[in-house]
């Protein structure tokens, strides 16, 4: 796998992408890498019959010069961003064509709630596509009334939870820190009540100060060992909740959340099954979701960083 010190990004025409296109833009001037622009379109699946009834080839030329349009004109919004700007115009379905060119790519970066775009197709049906299937660590940047996601990063939380994910999302969290100068938090959910809703049953006082603290320790030793040294301030939090909740509402303070995965559908501990659409679908800030899987190419790409 050739991967290359390049951000990604898939756009559509919409708001939503051209926001998108934007963060991964500066993203990119940040790290010093390129920035690649995508846009696919496709043909239809149903063939097409002419009017003596035999199956005639479809043109496919207005449908690629509207995507190519689009392309265009998202490529010039990012034409002054002091990095090299490269794009591609792509025959396929979005999640399928933006997983595959990932495999190439440092950073991956779509938008949500757009018009039928990139981040709908991959997060609608199968919430986890994005985050599961990706080759690089992925952004997803939600467009939200009354948050403005292109904000300086100048607070990043990171989901701890003492898997292998979790540590793999620590490392790169702290790599975000560094390179946008930025305050680091890492956060632990103590899910400590029992049942669900009025029906939840809270452990006594002691106990539960005896829960926190044993978090408390395992969100230290985890932290500790990633730091191996470093010098690099991380607050630690240990919060009542569900990851999702907890996560969510750090979302409102902070300007990157970043979490790890599996690769497999579900964030490693933190997030499972219908909780990692919650988190998907309500961040207020950009979502970074690392996954395991990271190959040492791809590694040794997500540690060149300017200087």
């Amino acid at each position: 796998m050739a991967h290359q010190p390049v951000v990604l990004v898939g756009v559509d025409g919409t708001r939503t992408s051209a926001v998108a296109a934007q963060w991964a833009a500066r993203e990119a001037r940040r790290l010093g890498w390129g920035l690649h622009l995508v846009t696919t379109y496709a043909l239809p699946s149903f063939p097409h019959l002419s009017l003596d009834g035999s199956y005639a080839a479809l043109d496919d030329a207005p449908i690629r010069a509207s995507a190519k349009a689009l392309l265009e004109e998202a490529t010039a919004a990012v034409a002054d961003s002091e990095v090299e700007v490269t794009s591609s115009l792509e025959v396929g379905d979005a999640a399928g064509v933006l997983v595959e060119l990932s495999r190439d790519a440092g950073l991956a970066v779509v938008g949500t709630r757009g018009r039928g775009g990139f981040a709908d197709r991959l997060l609608g049906t199968v919430s986890s596509a994005l985050p599961a299937h990706a080759h690089c660590p992925t952004v997803v940047v939600p467009v939200r009334e009354g948050r403005d996601v292109l904000s300086p990063i100048r607070s990043i939380a990171v989901g701890v939870d003492g898997s292998q994910g979790s540590a793999q999302a620590l490392e790169r969290a702290i790599a975000e820190a560094q390179l946008w100068d930025a305050e680091l938090t890492a956060v632990a959910a103590a899910p400590l009540a029992s049942g669900a809703g009025v029906l939840a049953v809270l452990p006594p006082p002691l106990e539960r100060e005896s829960v926190l603290a044993d978090f408390a320790t395992g969100l230290d030793l985890e932290v500790d060992t990633v730091l191996a040294g470093r010098d690099v301030q991380v607050k630690r939090e240990v919060v009542e909740g569900t990851g999702a909740e907890v996560l969510s509402a750090f979302s409102e303070r902070v300007d990157l959340l970043v979490v790890g995965t599996r690769g497999r559908g579900g964030f490693a501990g933190l997030l499972l099954g219908s909780t990692s659409q919650t988190l998907l679908y309500h961040t207020r800030c950009p979502l970074l979701v690392v996954p395991t899987n990271l190959d040492e190419a791809q590694q040794r790409v997500n540690n060149r960083r300017r200087p």
